[in-house]
């Protein structure tokens, strides 16, 4: 199973604590996840499901490439990190 990193940004705004979930993709291992944190879905993904621009993920330290289909590739002992974008001055 892969681990999955919310950042502590993001559970300012909605409960995500590190968990373990399984899936060869990232769309399989965010469903998992959000099989029993449905709010957490709402906040990383939009309607469309794919991932909310002010959104980016991580895996092994890569940054996915697909953000709408959310189809690249998870090992089984991976780390998925799901960041906030932040931006001010």
């Amino acid at each position: 199973m892969a681990r999955v990193v919310f950042t502590p940004n993001i559970q300012r705004h909605v409960a995500c604590p590190e968990t373990e979930a399984p899936g060869a993709t990232v769309r399989a291992v965010l469903d998992a996840v959000f099989l029993s944190n449905p709010p957490a879905r709402g906040y990383v993904l939009d309607d469309q499901k794919a991932l909310r621009r002010h959104m980016t993920i991580f895996i092994d330290g890569v940054l996915i490439r697909d953000r709408v289909g959310l189809s690249d590739a998870v090992g089984e002992g991976s780390t998925v990190y799901v960041f906030q974008a932040l931006s001010g001055g």
